[in-house]
């Protein structure tokens, strides 16, 4: 049934609805005779046969090669297809290089199953971010999780150690100022305990940062109650004066006086850095990526939820999320602050039980 040049090996990820006739579509990943990607619709009155409907959507090599693991859904009127590339190019820090993650929002017929690309956006910013899938809840939200690896680090585990891989918290999904936003799921809050909070505290300068141009340095200022490994941080930050804004806030955790890794705040120049290569990974693989985050105030929010050997920082409401795995040993708990102009710091901190 699939169409002339199509892969009969390249064919894999369904990815299978109900549509509210009661009949079923399933989308499918394929690779074309162009060798990048497309992806193939079929459809189904029982869910058991299945007929070749139509090619749903083409790469026609714009965005990697393969496109895996296909999802898609309507969401406030729009429709969203989610897709994972292979061997992407980088598009200015949009898109990095090798596998990526892709959202493709446009309009959708749903009488004749045919969608119409009007923008598209990466789904996750991060190093460890794939194969993203989306449900819909008995409530009517829909909640995505995803694959906390990729292929080019999947080679890279070390075979002392008795786990690999895992995936991501469930977020919630919803739209906001024509962005697909991300949210931890709400139940997680339903996980916290042991509040800490400190409202406006300062964060001096730090001489090390203030005087080298270089992001990653040890230790820093630490407020009591202020770690862990399996927690819940909501953080405001802002300058102490607002002529002398900061060109560096690091915040650093799983941390002790030898490993850390670094979330790198640069309003200047709209751009967020995850930076692990302190983390005790021995692998050359990718251990630093940016986005570009255009930040709407002088005041930046921040959410991160660590759970032992994971980040995901959630960034401007959800609209960006940078997602890692840390190889770091879990006695490393410490959490530091460091910045090269004086800033003021509102930090929520839950361990999740």
């Amino acid at each position: 049934m699939i169409p002339e040049g199509a892969s009969k090996t390249d064919f894999r990820d369904p990815k299978i609805w109900e549509k509210s006739d009661g009949t079923y579509r399933c989308l499918v990943a394929n690779r074309p005779a162009d060798g990048s990607g497309h992806l193939l619709l079929f459809k189904s009155d029982d869910c058991i046969h299945w007929d070749f409907e139509k090619i749903f959507a083409e790469n026609k090599r714009r965005y990697g090669l393969m496109w895996e693991c296909p999802d898609f859904f309507t969401l406030d009127g729009k429709g969203v297809l989610l897709t994972s590339p292979q061997d992407m190019l980088p598009e200015g820090f949009e898109f990095h290089n090798g596998n990526g993650n892709l959202c493709i929002i446009g309009s959708y017929d749903d009488a004749t199953d045919t969608f119409t690309e009007e923008s598209v956006q990466a789904v996750d910013y991060g190093i460890d971010f794939y194969a993203m899938q989306t449900i819909l809840t008995k409530d009517g939200r829909r909640v995505m999780i995803g694959w906390m690896q990729n292929w080019d680090t999947a080679g890279a585990h070390d075979a002392r150690e008795p786990w690999f891989g895992q995936m991501s918290l469930p977020r919630e999904v919803t739209f906001k100022d024509g962005r697909l936003c991300q949210w931890p799921i709400r139940e997680i809050e339903n996980m916290r305990t042991n509040k800490v909070e400190y409202k406006d505290a300062l964060v001096e300068a730090t001489k090390d940062l203030k005087d080298r141009d270089s992001e990653s340095i040890s230790g820093g200022v630490s407020f009591e109650g202020i770690k862990g490994r399996c927690l819940d941080m909501e953080l405001e930050v802002k300058p102490k004066d607002i002529d002398a804004m900061f060109d560096r806030f690091v915040i650093s955790i799983a941390a002790d006086d030898k490993f850390h890794t670094d979330i790198v705040l640069r309003p200047k120049e709209n751009i967020a850095k995850i930076d692990r290569k302190f983390s005790g990974s021995r692998r050359a693989i990718v251990h630093q990526r940016r986005a570009h985050i255009p930040w709407t105030s002088e005041t930046i929010n921040v959410r991160i939820i660590m759970d032992r050997y994971s980040m995901e920082v959630f960034f401007e409401e959800g609209k960006y999320v940078m997602t890692a795995s840390l190889p770091t040993d879990v006695s490393c708990d410490g959490i530091y602050f460091n910045t090269n102009e004086d800033a003021i710091i509102s930090i929520k901190k839950y361990d999740l039980n």
